[in-house]
């Protein structure tokens, strides 16, 4: 068998093909990363839930909490509902949420949605992980507000001690910064209840109750009880199916992500390939004289197939490094359901990396099989003739 010490002092001297073949390579790499990150960060973004026994609840036919108000003296009566899970001081683990979408102006100065969410003490319960990183929690009634720190990062006045300013009315000042464990709760804007009530005109109507079960069995009684008694009529389920449905808006970054990988690992192969059949041209004397020496077919062909897989790995494990420094990168785009922005964080898991070296791995098997098999079908003789 030939050494691979052989395959590497051959890339060594074909430098300058090898650095091309390699940024292409790394190239497709990273960029599938990127795309295949941003999707898993979308996906994460939207699915995270904070209790397998935290229901939503809109107003029936409603696919999202923008669009699912409904009375608040309905809302009221959700909260009394048998069942609710409490906490430690006693208190139902229910909240009814308010949600406006404002336009409010980045630091450089351009505008996007983002939305103000107006809840009660309990949302911040049941929320994954919610905390104040900086500053304080809001006091009800007095025209606060907290802000998640990926918007606090990017938005004018969104410091805390700073005001947000919406339209004419709509006025927040800044005490705290928030996080809450990833979830879509980090691309909003939190205010009193009241607040948004009385600064938005929209007394007297929910956007949502978000409510926890104190068991499985409750819940199935909750989620019954407002979704078929007359007396609520009202859509139920459960906080995780919610945001699976809202995950979907990713489908088209994933099947278009998809559909670019494939592209650009077709090119990728191209380039290997034909470096490659640059490598076995000039190399036909060499092939003539490895046979002549007693290496088999079958030792040529691993040869040249163990070379081209060695350069398109090198190559993956670039744009893999490369990508590195993205990682839990926050970034902003805007949620299609929700028409508001979203704050996503890249995140390049096993999966990702897995799939982008399975993508490097069939670019060096398929980019080199048609020349290793051209180098193991030369003649011996008219090879060692070659000049």
């Amino acid at each position: 068998m030939i050494p691979i010490k052989y395959n590497v002092r051959n890339l060594r001297v074909r430098w300058k093909t090898t650095l091309m073949t390699m940024a292409g390579t790394a190239l497709l790499v990273g960029s599938s990363c990127i795309l295949f990150g941003l999707v898993d960060g979308l996906e994460y973004s939207l699915k995270v839930s904070g209790d397998p026994l935290d229901i939503i609840v809109l107003r029936k036919g409603s696919s999202s909490e923008t669009s699912g108000g409904f009375e608040a003296a309905k809302a009221d009566e959700v909260l009394n509902v048998n069942g609710i899970a409490r906490d430690e001081e006693g208190k139902p683990l229910a909240a009814k949420e308010l949600l406006n979408i404002a336009i409010a102006e980045r630091d450089n100065g351009t505008h996007n949605n983002v939305i103000i969410r107006g809840g009660q003490p309990a949302s911040r319960k049941l929320r994954p992980d919610f905390r104040i990183v900086a500053g304080r929690d809001l006091v009800e009634g007095r025209g606060e507000c907290i802000v998640s720190r990926s918007l606090a990062r990017v938005y004018k006045g969104a410091q805390v001690g700073g005001q947000l300013n919406f339209g004419e009315k709509e006025r927040y000042q800044v005490v705290g910064i928030f996080t809450a464990g990833g979830s879509a709760a980090e691309s909003e804007i939190w205010a009193d209840l009241k607040d948004v009530e009385k600064n938005t005109g929209r007394d007297g109507s929910v956007s949502c109750v978000q409510l926890r079960a104190a068991s499985p069995e409750a819940f199935e009684a909750i989620q019954k009880t407002l979704t078929e008694d007359s007396q609520f009529k009202l859509a139920a389920m459960p906080e995780s199916t919610y945001y699976e449905t809202q995950a979907r808006s990713s489908l088209f970054l994933k099947v278009a992500g998809s559909l670019i990988a494939v592209l650009l690992t077709f090119g990728a192969m191209f380039a290997a390939a034909n470096t490659m059949f640059a490598a076995v041209k000039s190399r036909t004397r060499e092939i003539g004289t490895m046979r002549a020496l007693g290496f088999s077919q079958w030792d040529v062909l691993l040869c040249f197939m163990g070379e081209s897989l060695l350069l398109c790995t090198l190559g993956g494990l670039l744009g893999l490094l490369l990508t590195l420094p993205l990682n839990l990168l926050t970034i902003e785009t805007s949620n299609f359901s929700t028409f508001s922005s979203v704050s996503i964080t890249f995140r390049f898991g096993w999966f990702v990396a897995a799939v982008a070296m399975t993508m490097t791995i069939a670019m060096g098997l398929f980019g080199g099989i048609l020349p290793a098999l051209r180098a193991v079908r030369q003649e011996v003789i008219s090879a060692l003739r070659e000049l």
